[in-house]
């Protein structure tokens, strides 16, 4: 018998409805940990309908390496195959491989494969890394050698462990400050550092493209968006969506995460999203304000916008 708290033993593990829109592209949001990674975030995403689960694995803005429980993390598997949820982890904000300052890459390596391996422990299908900045004025080229030196070796390990571990999803950012990546153009060269390594994942959040002037609130903007993402990095590299609005207008470089259908980019970018045949199977997770409450509109909304995907 697979291993379980017994605060945990009243949590059902029943399999989410296999709808092929729900197979096809599962919705969720970032759920807290909590009082547990089952009885907390588990329990609140099949307590809001949601498909898929993002989590950190520890202090979210600490370097502090939190480990794993094996118990606790062996229940998290078991729950979550048995109910077909997919789950991924969130680095934590300090990350920054460009960064000048030695204990703070150094630091960023460390967490970077520290999570990897939470990641692997529970089960998780990958973890969205900022892509970073560098603060150093002039230093562009220093700060993508020290993003080669950094994850190539994490990526090679990933390859080695097989198929079934966690992907490293770079997510470019807003374009605030001095970004090494923010918006789908830069991920050509950030890529390239990396060799286009087959384990490099995207993670693409609506909103950080958006600020950094991808025209999403424009017809046919996402489609386009995600066919540069395609051309760049190849198919099967899009592995998940932030589905996040923007409080700002596009262009901004502003990093403010609005509802869904609240904000400038608007429902048809995602309508265009969840139609677009490169995001089979990639799940949108939710990073919106209030989208952890159970009466918040925007989870039946993302839900209702993915129904006449093919």
């Amino acid at each position: 018998m697979s291993p379980t708290l017994s605060s945990d033993a009243h949590v059902p593990a029943t399999p989410l409805a296999a709808s092929p829109a729900a197979t096809r592209n599962p919705v969720g949001t970032h759920l807290k940990v909590g009082k547990g990674l089952v009885a907390g975030a588990f329990a609140d995403a099949r307590r809001i309908g949601a498909e898929t689960i993002q989590v950190f694995a520890g202090n979210p803005r600490g370097w502090a390496s939190s480990a794993g429980k094996p118990e606790q993390d062996a229940a998290f598997r078991d729950v979550c195959g048995a109910a077909g949820m997919r789950v991924f982890v969130h680095a934590p904000y300090l990350v920054n491989l460009g960064s000048p300052t030695p204990a703070t890459y150094e630091k960023s390596v460390h967490t970077v494969a520290h999570n990897l391996k939470r990641a692997a422990e529970i089960g998780a299908e990958g973890v969205v890394v900022h892509t970073g900045s560098c603060v150093a004025e002039g230093g562009i080229e220093s700060a993508m050698r020290q993003v080669r030196e950094g994850l190539l070796p994490i990526l090679e390990t990933l390859d080695a462990a097989g198929e079934n571990a966690p992907w490293l999803l770079l997510e470019p950012t807003a374009g605030q400050g001095r970004s090494l990546c923010a918006g789908v153009d830069d991920l050509e060269p950030y890529l390239a550092a990396l060799d286009f390594h087959p384990r490099a994942g995207i993670c693409l959040d609506t909103c950080h493209v958006f600020a950094a002037g991808a025209p999403l609130d424009e017809p046919g903007g996402a489609t386009a968006t995600v066919e540069r993402i395609v051309e760049i990095g190849g198919p099967g590299r899009l592995r998940l969506v932030h589905a996040n609005d923007s409080m700002d207008v596009r262009g901004a470089f502003k990093d403010r995460h609005q509802k869904i259908g609240q904000g400038y980019i608007g429902t048809g970018a995602f309508a265009e999203l969840f139609a677009h045949e490169a995001t089979a199977g990639v799940p949108f997770v939710l990073e919106t304000p209030g989208s952890r409450d159970e009466d918040d509109p925007d989870l039946p909304l993302l839900k209702q916008l993915r129904e006449p995907a093919p």
